[in-house]
């Protein structure tokens, strides 16, 4: 009888083995979680919206309740709040915009740096059942009215920032013919807005909130055209706080974590931390804007327990002098999107932050992927899924081949069907849909655009994907890695350069601080020759080895990705979002007379590595552009 219960027991222990290394390997109760939580949250929005309280003011609210006084929903330079505060100042804000006319299921304009009142207002806005719609502060001009007009708003409220209001003041006459009244929150308007009773908006105004009403209007970059307003789901956002919170393992107030966001917050990942913070009950620490100098200090004024960052934000980090109070902080997280694989691990050592959750979306919100990274295993990952999941996923996220000479999707001159490609292989990915044209909200008041991001025809008669212009691979484990954006891979002596690949071997390379890669038109060739921009430290300049740069590459790289130009750029020209902008360096190309008149760096030089046989970059000019325009030099 011993020795039965002994065996049973050694079975048992073997089969709870098994079934601990089963999950380890296929990640099973990752996976499930996953899926429980999206089925949870999901079902909760949906109750509340049968109720008629799909507005996140009842979220925040319920976070302001269970707050002591003595806890902080707000920490900035600039003040610190309360959550009772905070819900007071915010009905104060929501009285202001009802006397101004503004009625439920409008938009309201924000032209607002990061700051208190950018809550404020944001959180009033949720009160009365209208939205924000999240204006560029640096927009002036055309590209202003248009983001304005697609709004529609009555009103824009506009930061006391002097280049803010002088970019306003410039279109004064414009934005008032658009019948839209601008409100400066200088000091005297926010003296007055503090002075009116914190009437809590009643109840009607919120009943209309239905789930296709979009929590903000979130704008693209616009840098290959005028931006385009992408509504973010009511019901995506209903979610956001608490799975944001959960998948980075943070702990909600009383006394719980802090999270500092200096990224612009009428961007949608800054804007995401803030709805975060509201919603779930963290303590939201503004940063004005980013700046390398004062982020630490920053960080430790607010004591944030972790921060967002976006696009090169850790590298800016990382090539920062070091100090030693790197590891002097609280930070156990940091939460965001673009970390480049080259600075992955170096940030994490060197200021002491174990976790990274790096995640992959885009605006449009149409395919998002996350992942949690500890160690070695995910690291440098935008993405990672289970055995559950890539099954769940296999016939949604579809990689398919692509025609870089085209830049579009490679199809068969026969079926004119796309080719699907090995997940290992990678490709652009198109996300399925079918008939359901509500996967997409679409771009507001832009039905042109909103088609243009689908494609039918795929691999049968009538099928309909979402494009998402990006291509990514994964590993048979389930690892997303990021490959490069559909229109940067471009293509040189007949074969596929990815422009990630490249940035990546070169900012491996001791004294590059900042690798741009971007593919150059040359006369009588075919194809894009590689051209790298490179920003070194000034005070590196004078010594930094352009030769063994060269001999870096060549060891690193293909021979055809080896990059034949180096643009030197004196100044780092990076997007409003700290993430790179390849259109004006492509656009004037190694064409020393575009390049003195054009506006990316007219003060830049261009070298450039003549054939395989040279083993170094020389200078490249005006006679140089000769003898290629010339046909007397082939690359």
């Amino acid at each position: 009888m011993a020795l039965d219960i002994g065996n049973t027991a050694l079975a048992a222990a073997g089969a709870l083995a098994g079934v601990a290394y089963l999950d380890a390997k296929h990640h099973i109760t990752k996976d499930l979680t996953a899926i429980s939580n999206t089925k949870k949250y999901t079902g909760q929005f949906a109750a509340a919206a049968k109720a008629q309280r799909a507005s996140l003011w009842y979220l925040f609210e319920q976070s302001v309740k269970r707050m002591p006084k003595t806890e902080e929903c707000i920490w900035s330079r600039q003040g610190t709040y309360n959550w009772q505060d905070t819900h007071a100042n915010a009905c104060r804000y929501a009285q202001f915009l009802l006397d101004n006319g503004v009625q439920s299921g409008e938009l309201v304009a924000f032209y607002l740096m990061n700051s208190p009142e950018f809550v404020f207002s944001y959180l009033a806005s949720w009160s009365i059942g209208t939205a924000p719609a999240l204006m560029n502060y640096n927009l002036a001009g055309d590209a202003l009215i248009h983001c304005l007009k697609l709004s529609g708003s009555k009103i824009i409220l506009v930061d006391e920032e002097s280049d803010c209001r002088a970019r306003i003041e410039e279109s004064r006459s414009r934005i008032e013919e658009l019948g839209m009244r601008i409100v400066i929150l200088d000091a005297e308007t926010k003296a007055y807005l503090l002075s009116l009773p914190p009437k809590r908006p009643e109840r009607r105004y919120r009943a209309a909130v239905q789930p296709s009403w979009p929590m903000c209007l979130i704008y693209t970059s616009g840098t290959t055209g005028l931006p385009k307003a992408c509504p973010f789901p009511m019901g995506a956002a209903w979610t956001v706080g608490t799975y944001r919170q959960k998948s980075n393992n943070l702990k909600v107030g009383p006394g719980g974590d802090r999270w500092y966001d200096c990224m612009p917050m009428y961007h949608g990942t800054g804007t995401t931390c803030l709805v975060g913070c509201m919603t779930a009950g963290l303590t939201l620490c503004i940063g004005r804007k980013f700046s390398v100098s004062k982020f630490w200090d920053e960080i430790r004024d607010s004591r944030a327990t972790t921060f967002v960052y976006v696009g090169e934000t850790a590298r800016y980090l990382v090539n920062a002098p070091p100090t030693p109070r790197d590891r002097d902080h609280r930070v156990k997280s940091v939460w965001g999107n673009g970390m480049r694989p080259d600075v992955w691990e170096r940030f994490r050592d060197r200021f002491g932050i174990p976790t990274i959750v790096e995640f992959f979306n885009s605006t449009e919100g149409m395919f998002s992927l996350w992942n949690k990274n500890d160690g070695e295993y995910t690291a440098a990952a935008v993405g990672h899924h289970g055995a559950l999941l890539r099954r769940q996923f296999q016939n949604i996220y579809v990689p398919v081949a692509l025609d870089h000479e085209k830049g579009d999707i490679w199809r068969d001159p026969k079926t004119s069907f796309a080719k699907r490609v090995p997940y290992e292989e990678g490709g652009e990915i198109l996300v399925y849909v079918g008939d359901n044209k509500a996967a997409f909200a679409g771009y507001w008041n832009n039905p042109e655009a909103t088609e243009k991001k689908f494609i039918t025809d795929v691999f049968q008669k009538g099928d309909r994907y979402y494009r998402t212009g990006d291509a990514l691979r994964r590993t048979k484990d389930g690892r997303w890695y990021f490959m490069d954006r559909l229109g940067d891979t471009f293509r040189w002596k007949g074969e596929n350069v990815s422009t990630a690949e490249v940035a990546e071997c070169i900012g491996r390379f001791e004294g590059v601080a900042e690798a741009n890669i971007y593919g150059v038109e040359l006369p009588s060739h075919d194809g894009r020759a590689g051209c790298a921009a490179l920003y070194i430290e000034p005070a590196n300049r004078a010594t930094f080895n352009y030769n063994a740069l060269l001999a870096h590459c060549r060891k690193q790289l293909p021979k055809y990705a080896v990059p034949i130009f180096l643009r030197l750029i004196e100044e780092q020209n990076l997007g409003h979002n700290n993430k790179q902008n390849k259109v004006p360096l492509r656009n004037e190309g190694v064409d020393p007379v575009k390049i003195r008149n054009g506006t990316a760096g007219p003060k830049d030089r261009i070298l450039w590595v003549r054939s395989q046989k040279h083993d170094e970059y020389d200078e490249f000019g005006v006679r140089e552009w000769a003898a290629i325009t010339g046909g007397r030099v082939r690359l």
